[in-house]
């Protein structure tokens, strides 16, 4: 997948025509949310059966890199995605025209709670122009989630690490970038009912979590990124779960209109087309707002002073 541009003029001309006609950017949810449409996961981003999902080089991307950025949607979290989508062309000129990452390759996909709701797991392809902004669309918004402070984050995890094929790993040995955005702590292990429920894997059992992490890490530089959304922004529990698996890789964004700012700092800064003394002043020329820039800049510092890999 991923062989067509990036066309901010094609972004803008959508837009345009979703005013006109009353529809919404995430079309797939406001179609369940109207009763037009069966909840759950939409065809297209069910992982159930899928071998895999490619990022590879094309004509139009000779060095494609892959980029991931999976979304927790239950509860407040729910409105992450809006923000990704309402700023996705300025996430795309900053890796792109800033000359971040040349030709990255964009997944999307959401996560919810394998114990309880309808859509636990949706994950689209690897793609490189408009077909990002469609497979947005075709999310559901579920905004579930279980009663206790866990969601089913290490199924995706699961999915990204046994299901994805990358040319630049594979090809180049430069890994992808893989972004989960959430606010809660995984499940302690990989439960082989669900892995089979969801994604139809038939597997011997349960496979711990940091097992999961390990082979994941083989391919991905791997982040999560707490917003300041909800009352667990400040869990030193949850926060510390997550560094136990991932070290610096936790970030907390104090405002998370930055999102797309974020990913695309944390991607320069990672191959050295940026450093923390340039972070705000680069945002500021792609028309982020200054409190944007300073929560980014903030934000990225673990990632600006550790050292390289």
């Amino acid at each position: 997948m991923g062989g067509t541009r990036w066309s901010d003029d094609e972004y803008v001309e959508r837009a345009v025509s979703r005013k006109k006609s009353g529809k919404d950017a995430f079309e797939h949810n406001e179609d369940i949310r109207a009763g037009r449409a069966q909840s759950g996961v939409h065809q297209k981003m069910n992982p159930r059966g899928v071998i895999v999902r490619e990022s590879r080089d094309s004509e139009a991307h000779p060095e494609s890199h892959a980029v991931a950025v999976l979304f927790d949607v239950t509860g407040s979290m729910q409105s992450v995605p809006r923000v990704l989508q309402a700023n996705l062309p300025r996430l795309m000129n900053l890796l792109i025209r800033k000359g971040y990452l040349e030709h990255p390759q964009i997944m999307v996909g959401a996560i919810g709670d394998a114990t309880c709701d309808q859509a636990p797991l949706q994950i689209g392809q690897f793609e490189s122009g408009i077909e990002i902004e469609e497979d947005l669309g075709k999310l559901y918004l579920e905004g579930g989630g279980g009663p206790s402070i866990t969601e089913s984050y290490e199924l995706a995890m699961y999915f990204m690490a046994w299901h994805t094929a990358l040319d630049c790993y594979e090809k180049r040995g430069k890994k992808g970038y893989l972004f989960v955005i959430g606010d809660e702590a995984p499940y302690p292990k990989v439960k082989q009912k669900e892995i089979q429920a969801v994604i139809g894997d038939g597997i011997q059992g349960d496979i711990p979590f940091p097992d999961v992490i390990t082979k994941l890490q083989q391919r991905y530089e791997v982040y999560y990124i707490i917003p300041k959304m909800t009352h667990h922004w400040g869990n030193e529990e949850i926060r510390k779960k997550w560094v136990d698996l991932l070290g610096q890789n936790v970030l907390r964004l104090e405002d998370p209109a930055g999102i797309c700012e974020l990913i695309a700092s944390v991607i320069g800064l990672t191959e050295d087309k940026l450093d923390l003394t340039n972070v705000e002043s680069d945002l500021a020329e792609a028309g982020t707002s200054q409190t944007v820039a300073r929560a980014v800049s903030a934000s990225v510092v673990p990632v600006a002073t550790r050292g390289r890999k």
